[in-house]
């Protein structure tokens, strides 16, 4: 009877022991795999359970459910072109699992693009899009945007003097003799671009930005006024599962000087990024010393699984001087000089001094899987003290603005569609005065004036997803732009003066077709047509004279082009063809002041290639060397004015002011097993016509470059990353940033020569 007992104890015991084992064995794990960036559900995910190795494949939706034993799990989770991801889970489960993976694409295949509102696929977006990030940007000393801009075809970012940027898509910089216009940008979804036409991009450091994406040509039909093109930036944001400490300095020629702080934590449910850089610069020409300030503070939450909520605050104090441009005769003598004169740079200190704040904050919400929202609203302050050689300005901005857009997924039979509808609005109020500049002080007024911008856009877009790997899509907007401006000083004298400039509201159309010709390859080809009015500083100029007969640029766009992987995806190319035809052609020129000055000169046509290839010799994690990489772009610029006369002098026929003919970019990109990294990158200009008449042109050049340094993670926490690097290695003497049209012959904005810079960043796991 014992016995027995004893044996029905045992197996009582043994039962009560396994109970658990065999509840946790039957656990569930079920979730949903996002982007991080787009939080769209990623298909095609690997889900690993480590313990027993069972393998299971996200859906359509994104969503998984694999078993696993025990009290706890560790779940792998793959998906080329995403970060791996690792997680350990406790079990069982209360709630489904919402796992956001960081895009990492390095082939065309695998890029996802915001671009056009569809979150496709590059390979499946009918648009020359090109993508830059934080890789690109990294591969130099992010003392600014201008070289990493400068790898992709078809675009030209200049740099006048330390943080004076210039960004020329297609040869849209023909109206800009200083300052980003003639293209949309866009921080997230809030408008960047202010309502008056002109975008502080200056404002920014090139730390904060965590990728970009460049649009080609006009793109009115989603993103508003422009023939020039469209550039959507993403903030620096915490990566899910991230929680560190990165500080980082570098120091160069000049006086050089960069230093970077960002704390970053990310979670299943939220994540922020809090970024402070600090950057001084003497300067290589006289008078170039600069200074930046940037805070940036930049969020996501995730309160529910349909819900998102991303917000970013962005204060920057910016103040940097103006050398001014120099004769061919000032040039060959001394480089480095500044204007001289009565009117000369140091005798008036020509600089700028910039300070703001922009806040942007974005809700987007899934009523079901077929119907999205997204709606953002922003808002800036921005002061201005602007000595310049001839004037003394100083201005002072307030905007806010709201953007929205509604996305339905629907089956049409075979066809799958999309449709997006929206609108946005901004309203920008401005004080600008203008002084006589004593010796850079404030003298008599000339003029004062408040300004009220607004803009706004209506657009509707439908992309269908058709049989046999067709997809099609045609977009409208409606765009209207006024601005009314009150001369306060002719007001006080007793002479009431308004100006308001209402421009015609435009319909701006966009059909595009593109073909999946093989599983990696796909061509495409679409017609836009672009309509872009003054900015504000075009039409109220810094001599406070107003321009009232300028019209605003029209034009349409044919495009075609192929893009795709082959050689099992280590050949990466995209070539794209376009013929631009631009009425109302807009360009400056400078008077006897050096005010620039702009007017209507008829039309122009533009034809040009731009070629992206990229061609990965070695790419195995494991190896002694587990990256060798070559890449280039080429881009050529047919550009002509069709209708231009001036006076009695006719210059149809002559090359568009300020675009090269002929520009390439290539590059090396190594790395190894321990950490050792190199990367070179080689960039040609070909001549550019300085002025309209074509009777001066600024040399060719070519300027190479190298960073080289070592990446190691020193135990589990912390990560170390030292570097050297030199810019201009063949010394060259060219000019970045040339004045066009410039009066008296000042064309040049001398780069500096052969230069150095080092560094160190660490960055701590928290």
């Amino acid at each position: 009877m014992k016995q027995n007992l004893r044996r029905l104890l045992f197996l009582f015991f043994l039962f009560a022991g396994l109970l658990p084992s065999s509840l946790w064995a039957q656990s569930v794990i079920q979730g949903k795999v996002l982007d991080a960036r787009s939080r769209q559900p990623l298909e095609g995910v690997t889900v690993t359970a480590a313990a027993t190795n069972l393998q299971i494949i996200s859906d359509q939706n994104g969503e998984f459910s694999i078993p696993a034993d025990g009290p706890s799990a560790t779940i792998n989770f793959q998906l080329i072109g995403y970060s791996a991801r690792t997680l350990e889970v406790r079990l069982p489960l209360q709630e489904t699992l919402q796992i956001a993976l960081q895009p990492t694409a390095t082939n065309l295949s695998e890029v996802i693009v915001t671009g056009y509102e569809n979150n496709r696929r590059l390979l499946e977006t009918a648009g020359a899009i090109s993508v830059v990030d934080s890789e690109v940007i990294q591969r130099f000393d992010e003392s600014s945007l201008v070289r990493a801009v400068n790898t992709v075809p078809g675009v030209r970012m200049e740099e006048r003097a330390p943080a004076s940027y210039r960004i020329s898509i297609r040869g849209s910089s023909l109206r800009s003799p200083y300052g980003v216009r003639n293209v949309k940008m866009y921080m997230g979804d809030v408008p960047l671009t202010e309502a008056s036409g002109v975008t502080m991009l200056n404002m920014l450091d090139a730390g904060n930005i965590g990728r970009m994406e460049i649009l080609k040509g006009p793109v009115g039909s989603i993103y508003g006024a422009g023939t020039g093109g469209a550039i959507l930036l993403e903030p620096k944001r915490a990566a899910p599962g991230e929680h560190q400490l990165e500080v980082g300095a570098t120091t160069g020629s000049y006086g050089f000087r960069r230093y970077a702080v960002t704390a970053s934590t990310g979670g299943e449910k939220a994540n922020a990024l809090v970024q402070f850089t600090k950057q001084q610069y003497d300067g290589y020409r006289e008078h170039t010393a600069m200074e930046r300030d940037v805070f940036l503070l930049s969020t996501n939450f995730y309160p529910t699984e349909n819900q998102t909520i991303s917000a970013f605050l962005i204060y920057s104090d910016l103040f940097y001087q103006l050398p001014g441009a120099l004769t061919q005769e000032q040039y060959n003598e001394n480089p480095r000089q500044a204007r001289g004169g009565t009117l000369g740079s140091v005798a008036q200190n020509a600089t700028m001094n910039m300070d703001g704040v922009n806040v942007g904050l974005s809700h987007e919400y899934k009523f079901s899987n077929n119907w999205r929202n997204i709606t953002s609203v922003y808002g800036l302050i921005r002061a201005q003290d602007h000595p310049f050689n001839t004037d003394y300005e100083r201005n002072a901005n307030q905007e806010y603005g709201l953007r929205s857009r509604l996305t339905h997924t629907a089956a049409i039979g075979a066809t799958e569609a999309v449709f997006t509808v929206g609108g946005e609005y901004q309203r920008g109020f401005q004080v600008a005065r203008t002084y006589d500049n004593n010796g850079g002080n404030v003298g008599l007024m000339r003029s004062d004036d408040e300004l009220i911008a607004e803009t706004g856009l209506l657009f509707a877009q439908a992309e269908f997803k058709l049989p046999a790997d067709w997809i099609a899509t045609a977009a409208l907007s409606y765009n209207d732009t006024r601005y009314y401006i009150t001369r306060l000083q002719q007001a006080a004298a007793g002479e009431e003066f308004k100006f308001n400039r209402d421009f015609a509201a435009v319909l701006s159309p966009r059909v595009a077709l593109l073909k999946r010709l093989s599983a990696t390859i796909s061509a495409h080809a679409s017609v836009s047509a672009g309509y872009s009015p003054p900015t504000e500083e075009e039409i109220l100029t810094s001599d406070g004279v107003l321009n009232q007969e300028l019209e605003a640029e029209k034009g349409l766009n044919y495009e075609a082009g192929v893009r795709g992987t082959m050689l099992n995806g280590r050949l990466n190319f995209d070539v794209v063809g376009f013929s631009f035809r631009l009425n109302e052609t807009i360009v400056s020129r400078q008077e006897l002041s050096s005010i620039a000055v702009f007017r209507n000169v008829g039309s122009t046509r533009q034809n040009g290639i731009e070629t992206a290839l990229a061609f990965t010799i070695l790419e195995e994690p494991l190896a002694p060397v587990n990256l060798l990489k070559l890449w280039g772009s080429y881009t050529y610029n047919h550009f002509r004015f069709r209708e231009y006369q001036q006076g009695e002098t006719i210059l149809s026929g002559n090359q568009l002011t300020g675009v090269a003919p002929h520009m390439a970019t290539a590059g090396l990109d190594l790395a190894t097993r321990i950490g050792f990294y190199l990367n070179l990158t080689s960039n040609y200009v070909d001549e550019i016509p300085l002025n309209d008449e074509n009777t001066v042109f600024s040399d060719s050049f070519l300027i190479m470059g190298a960073r080289a340094g070592v990446r190691r993670t020193l135990g589990k926490q912390l990560a170390i990353d030292a570097f050297f690097g030199a810019e201009n290695l063949t010394n060259q003497k060219y000019s970045l940033g040339n004045d066009l049209n410039a009066f008296g012959a000042r064309f040049y904005q001398p780069a500096a020569d052969r230069n150095y810079y080092g560094g160190l960043s660490l960055r701590y796991a928290l």
